[in-house]
């Protein structure tokens, strides 16, 4: 029962935060990638800081499987494998091949990121795989199922694609910046926080639950003035920049 209430306190407090993340975003510029600047006390390197404040989106959640009471459960495994196909990405794959991993990352970021990850990480892990009615085998043939997975499945890859591209543009210039112009990147600034938004929207659906509505709420709160902050920043620094391009929603906004 004091699990619950805490488990509680901590899913209406993601959504919460998430307003006010989002009103804060607009006036204060996330210090790190094309806006880091001084001022933020501490930091460390970019490659290190990812690593840091990411993994333990796998180690939390493998852990709460193991002692949940679903392990045996098929659906509970596709959900474990759904959210691992993203974080094993994020946390080990992204942070290896990323250029210009030497740059700095301030700590502080590192902090909130890592605190929003473990409480995120145990509402979904503790929700799904102990708080939630068994999911049967029929939801896996269900629309909710079926929908949810296909956009995830979209946003992981436009996601993914996005990263490549970024990288492949600094393969000759670490420290400097340019215009990409391939994939979505023909439609919107930020594709690959289009990407991300839309796997946690697709993850929502396909668990039909509270926490991952929260996670898709959140997601939307921290990247959408962050996508719009990298839109005004390329038409500030290139003249050339594509007039057509949104910030986030292509043709939209």
């Amino acid at each position: 029962m004091q699990e619950k209430l805490i488990y509680n306190f901590l899913l209406y407090a993601v959504f919460i935060s998430a307003l006010f993340v989002f009103l804060a975003l607009w006036f204060i510029k996330a210090p790190y990638g094309r806006h880091y600047r001084k001022g933020w006390g501490l930091f460390t390197r970019a490659r290190l800081g990812w690593i840091v404040m990411e993994s333990p989106t796998v180690i939390l959640m493998a852990f709460l499987f193991i002692i949940g009471n679903k392990s045996d459960n098929l659906v509970a495994i596709i959900f474990l494998a759904i959210w691992m196909s993203h974080y094993l990405q994020r946390a080990f794959v992204y942070p290896v091949l990323m250029k210009g991993g030497q740059k700095r990352f301030p700590l502080m970021v590192i902090a909130f990121a890592l605190i929003f990850n473990l409480i995120n990480t145990y509402i979904n892990g503790r929700y799904l795989f102990y708080f939630a009615p068994d999911y049967g085998l029929d939801w896996l043939t269900s629309s909710r199922f079926v929908i949810g997975l296909l956009v995830f499945l979209l946003g992981l890859a436009i996601n993914i694609h996005s990263d490549s591209i970024l990288r492949e543009l600094r393969k000759n210039n670490e420290q400097g910046y340019s215009i990409p112009h391939r994939g979505f990147f023909k439609y919107v600034s930020s594709p690959n926080y289009l990407g991300e938004i839309m796997e946690w929207i697709g993850w929502a659906i396909l668990t039909w639950s509270l926490p991952g509505l929260a996670f898709a709420v959140f997601t939307i709160a921290n990247l959408f003035p962050r996508a719009f902050s990298n839109h005004r920043w390329y038409r500030n620094n290139f003249e050339d920049y594509p007039e057509h391009r949104k910030a986030i929603i292509p043709f939209i906004l």
